[in-house]
């Protein structure tokens, strides 16, 4: 099983990237999936996740600027980011809800101008 995530890359603020969350290995279709990030001085938080039937779940922190999707007939899960700011910047990672659950490698985002 494995998660690879994409489209991590460097923007100005106020710019937007699209991350993908490509799993192979097995069906995650009847799994939500996440995505997290590592941002500097804070514990690793959950940026939006998605259920099985693709009702997103997004923290109040994070609404407006992220939006998840999912395409189960590619088994890849994605983030939309807008509007991004500098302290955005960090390592996102794709998660299968399962248990166990299952992490991709991460992918860098860097905010800065």
């Amino acid at each position: 099983v494995q998660l690879q995530a994409s489209g991590g890359g460097s923007v100005q603020p106020g710019g937007s990237l699209r991350l993908s969350c490509a799993a192979s290995g097995r069906d995650f279709s009847r799994s939500a999936m996440g995505w997290y990030r590592d941002v500097p001085g804070k514990q690793r938080e959950l940026v939006a996740a998605i259920t099985t039937s693709s009702t997103p779940l997004i923290p109040d922190s994070m609404k407006g600027r992220f939006t998840i999707s999912r395409d189960n007939a590619k088994n890849t899960a994605y983030l939309q980011m807008n509007s991004l700011k500098p302290e955005d910047t960090g390592v996102y990672y794709c998660k299968v809800e399962d248990v166990p659950p299952y992490w991709g490698q991460g992918t860098q985002v860097t905010v800065s101008s």
